[in-house]
């Protein structure tokens, strides 16, 4: 792989980064924010698999099962914690539960 397809990998994975993070800071809804947390593990992911494949590596493949397996069970909690919250207020709305930060 020369440097044109990791180039453009990179700045894809940058991008969904990008994407994930500014959808995370301006959203108030909670399953909104979690999805855009999503979408920034797959861009780190996306890089990693790059990386291992200029490198001719196997370690970027690895470290890829290890962020989904993470990602599965950050998703059973934040979806059942989510959940809760929704059922007691009957919003998702962030600021609503502010009051958890002190």
């Amino acid at each position: 792989m020369g440097g044109g397809p990791l180039k453009v990998l990179l700045i894809t994975s940058a991008l969904l980064f990008s994407i994930g993070l500014v959808g995370f800071l301006s959203r108030r809804n909670m399953i909104l924010m979690f999805l855009c947390t999503e979408l920034m593990f797959q861009a780190a992911a996306l890089a990693f698999v790059a990386f291992g494949r200029m490198h001719l590596d196997y370690s970027g493949q690895t470290f890829v099962i290890f962020i989904l397996t993470v990602a599965a069970a950050e998703a059973a909690l934040a979806l059942g914690l989510v959940v809760l919250l929704f059922r007691r207020r009957d919003t998702l709305n962030s600021e609503v539960w502010s009051e958890l930060q002190e």
